[in-house]
């Protein structure tokens, strides 16, 4: 009868597992439709609310996109920085030059189909960086739920990487945010899964990698992981001891060495071009410019020399305190921008419950390198905005692992006081985490594009001066960011250096400069004086605009220039009163 009865059930049972299954695959098809969709209108928002590039790396991207939608590669008619011609004054001064001595190309690529298809407008530039960066919040999901995190744990992580905190302005930034934040989370996922015996993930892994790498230069870190995890995986085989025996390895060779090829396929020919331009896979670091400074004002010089000898000379004291600066403002920025400062604890309370996951072993690696990497040979970088772009890539793995501490902290507490039920204290929890999260995007977006918003305030004003003065556009202008110069008048020219004012005019001299910018806030100390309505040297005439915030000189470096006369003729007089 026992055994007529399960026979007469197996119907049931088969209908059952089948509702089950179609309720679980419309699921696993319905959330991930869902995380998109919100990522993508939030992300769309901040296109809403800014559409422009909002400061000079997303300026460059854009100059460069639009030169390549123009059919003119790789190359841009400013100098935006003098280690994108060497450090120094070239013997033969010229522009347009070759691009992105320093950048990386994808952030630039990624734009011109739009741009073909839209115009070259601020929304085209904007718009893939939307549709890219709003991935992360599905992958993030996915990730969740591969390392068997409880439901509620990969969505709450997947909402707040919809929705990123105080990140989230900076994700339709057309910059390489979006781009390497979804490409490293997704080179580390793959690889926690060929850690776990899915060999080809980690091939996969590579390709991805060398992507990332395409958007910054610390995608090499990923594939440096990747090498460090394959290693690992080879010890873990050999080791046995008490109760942790030896286990075959999971990762085949041929997994390891399919993740390299795929990383030299994709940024193989990247670097090639750059050995070919430049002689240097990376032409701004054989500069000495990027790690033998001894300060950030020294990156926009040309006279100061960037050698060991330089580097050494500060001291051993003064040198380890840059090192030690440099660790603290990553980790001050890691609790700011990833944590929001509140979320930290059940963040590292996560970190440390998933400590031994094979799932998460790629992105503790990938964390370590980067601090290290930031403490150790860019710190000078990292309160400048380094370490932000590259920590973002960190994101989702650190949301899942901040939730996971929540749910963790909740059941520690439930277990300590009888007839608690933890469930609803999680919801809330849960609610409140994205809440913060929200909160944080939507005062951090509004503060942040004030200070945008005036940026372009100014450099329309300049835009709107030159037109008026009918200034050809040929016409080369120096100023602090020469990209954002570029971006909002047209004009090419070259960056107001970091140097005594004889090197500033030699700059002007040798690129035929034809108008100096000033703006409050974003000058060089040499400037300060001309800024504030001191005397004006012999070469710059009196401003075109003249604002408290903004000012606009002619440059007159050649003989016979009428449009700086009147200063001329000031000097003549003052040199004739104080003469004995």
């Amino acid at each position: 009868m026992g055994m007529a009865r399960t026979l007469r059930a197996i119907p049931d049972i088969r209908r059952h597992i089948g509702v089950q299954a179609r309720c679980y695959c419309a699921a696993a098809v319905r959330i991930p439709i869902f995380l998109y969709v919100l990522a993508l209108v939030a992300r769309l928002a901040m296109l809403a609310g800014f559409a422009d590039p909002g400061y000079p790396d997303s300026f460059y991207y854009v100059d460069v996109a639009r030169q390549l939608a123009a059919g003119h590669g790789f190359s841009v008619d400013f100098v935006w920085i003098f280690v994108e011609v060497g450090g120094h004054i070239p013997a033969v001064p010229v522009l347009p030059i070759a691009s992105n001595a320093h950048w990386l190309p994808l952030a630039s690529i990624v734009q011109v189909p739009f741009i073909w298809l839209l115009g070259p407008t601020a929304f085209a530039s904007g718009l893939p960086f939307a549709l890219i960066g709003a991935a992360a919040a599905p992958l993030t999901w996915a990730i969740g739920r591969d390392a068997n995190m409880r439901p509620a744990v990969a969505l709450g992580a997947a909402v707040m990487a919809a929705v990123p905190g105080l990140l989230l302005v900076f994700m339709a930034q057309p910059d390489n945010f979006a781009l390497f934040q979804t490409l490293v989370a997704g080179s580390l996922w793959l690889a926690g899964r060929g850690m776990r015996g899915r060999r080809w993930s980690f091939a996969a892994a590579g390709l991805l990698a060398g992507l990332a790498t395409l958007s910054r230069t610390e995608g090499m870190l990923v594939l440096g992981v990747l090498g460090l995890t394959f290693l690992w995986d080879r010890w873990r085989s050999r080791r046995a001891s008490g109760d942790d025996p030896a286990r075959p390895a999971r990762i085949p060779l041929a997994a390891a060495l399919g993740a390299v090829a795929l990383f030299v396929l994709a940024a193989g020919p990247w670097f090639a071009r750059q050995i070919a331009v430049f002689g240097s896979m990376s032409p701004s670091t054989s500069t000495g410019k990027v790690l033998l400074i001894r300060s950030m004002s020294e990156w926009d010089s040309i006279d100061t020399p960037a050698t060991l000898d330089h580097l050494l000379g500060m001291g051993i004291g003064p040198l380890l305190a840059t090192r030690v600066t440099g660790l603290l403002s990553a980790v001050v920025i890691l609790v700011v921008f990833l944590g929001t400062v509140v979320l930290m604890p059940p963040m590292v309370a996560g970190a440390w419950a998933r400590r031994r996951d094979a799932a998460f072993g790629p992105f503790f690696g990938y964390a370590a390198a980067l601090f290290a990497f930031s403490a150790i040979l860019t710190s000078i970088h990292v309160p400048g905005g380094m370490f932000i772009h590259s920590a973002v890539g960190l994101a989702p793995q650190a949301y899942l692992l901040m939730f996971e501490g929540i749910g963790g902290l909740v059941v520690w507490a439930g277990r300590r006081r009888s007839g608690w039920d933890p469930a609803p204290a999680g919801r809330r929890l849960f609610t409140a985490a994205v809440a913060v999260g929200f909160a944080a995007a939507i005062v951090g977006s509004q503060i942040v594009h004030q200070g945008w918003s005036a940026t372009r305030e100014r450099m329309t004003a300049v835009a709107s001066a030159l037109d008026a003065a009918a200034v050809p556009a040929t016409d080369r202008i120096m100023s602090f960011d020469a990209s954002g110069t570029r971006y909002w008048t047209g004009r090419g020219g070259v960056v107001l250096v970091n140097d005594p004012i004889a090197t500033v005019k030699d700059v002007a001299v040798a690129y035929n400069i034809r108008w100096l910018v000033l703006e409050l806030g974003q000058s060089v100390p040499a400037a300060a004086p001309i800024l504030a309505g001191g005397p004006l040297p012999g070469w710059l005439g009196p401003p075109i605009l003249d604002r408290a915030d903004v000012k606009l000189y002619p440059v007159c470096t050649t003989a016979g220039d009428a449009r700086c006369a009147v200063a001329l003729q000031r000097l003549t007089q003052v040199a004739r009163t104080v003469a004995p």
